[in-house]
């Protein structure tokens, strides 16, 4: 089975571009954050409330509490708000009715209905295919996120805890390696 691509920064960059003029571009954005930032699958971003990534005095929670049921392993896990992503939210929710629903959908679509994540990963194919960006997928932000701490040296057993995987073998098939990345791996010899 063929893999979601994972993203340039150029190609990240226009795919912002597209979100921003697009007509509920400060969700869309968000949507895409949640998985580039924090690696998570599109059914666990569209399951998320408000309540899980705010607290009651309205701050950005450092942690994002995901329960059993929404993960695609039945294991609830943590997920941690990096400086970029917490600062996102903040953004997209300043911009919600200040008494908003606390147990209401994070993201909504037009009908004001929570998405389910069959409609989510419409909606980011339609967002890639706008972008003219073939072969990403909703997975492409959770490759991308995987990728990028790889690449940074992350421990594999932190990436693959951050990931929600229970084997490594599963985490290291997320990896994407490009030309680029060998060439400069080599030059430090």
């Amino acid at each position: 089975m063929k893999q979601a691509r994972v993203l340039t920064d150029q190609e990240f960059r226009r795919l912002l571009a597209v979100i921003a003029q697009s007509r509920h571009g400060a969700r869309n954005r968000l949507a895409l954050m949640l998985s580039y930032q924090a690696g998570l699958r599109v059914g666990e971003i569209a399951a998320l409330k408000l309540a899980d990534v705010i607290d009651r005095d309205g701050g950005v929670r450092d942690q994002i509490r995901l329960c059993a049921a929404v993960t695609k392993g039945g294991h609830a896990r943590v997920v941690f708000v990096n400086d970029r992503l917490r600062r996102e939210i903040a953004s997209f929710v300043n911009g919600m009715h200040e008494n908003a629903d606390r147990s209401a959908p994070l993201l909504v679509t037009q009908k004001q209905t929570g998405f389910s994540a069959n409609t989510l990963c419409q909606l980011m194919a339609r967002l890639y295919g706008e972008a003219g960006l073939d072969g990403a997928t909703s997975h492409s932000g959770r490759r991308w996120f995987i990728t990028r701490l790889a690449h940074s040296g992350v421990s594999a057993k932190v990436i693959m805890t951050l990931a929600g995987h229970k084997h490594l073998g599963t985490t290291q098939r997320y990896i994407d390696v490009n030309d680029d990345m060998m060439r400069a791996a080599v030059s430090i010899l």
